[in-house]
């Protein structure tokens, strides 16, 4: 069953964020991730959560996320990440 990644994505450094992107695409490729969006612009209807910029990624189970992001290359990339950015992450079944 398809899975949803949904990262909410506060940029503090972004030439630094930049040397993330550049290494985490080709990880994401491997996987077979698609992104089906990547910051575009959104808007809060019901709620008080406050999201900065959203980042939308398919995957083909729950599984193949998993395996992302539990997996070698991704786990080594979070310090980068997190040296200019803040995230949160949720994932979700398709139906």
């Amino acid at each position: 069953m398809t899975a949803y990644a949904i990262f909410d994505v506060e940029i503090q450094d972004p030439e630094r964020y930049q040397d993330f992107m550049t290494l985490v695409k080709p990880a994401l490729e491997a996987a077979g991730a698609k992104y089906l969006s990547r910051g575009g612009p959104h808007k809060v209807y019901e709620g008080d959560w406050i999201p900065r910029r959203i980042v939308l990624l398919e995957f083909a189970s729950v599984d193949a996320f998993e395996a992302f992001y539990y997996g070698e290359v991704y786990q080594n990339l979070i310090s980068i990440r997190d040296e200019c950015s803040s995230a949160r992450l949720v994932s979700v079944e398709g139906l």
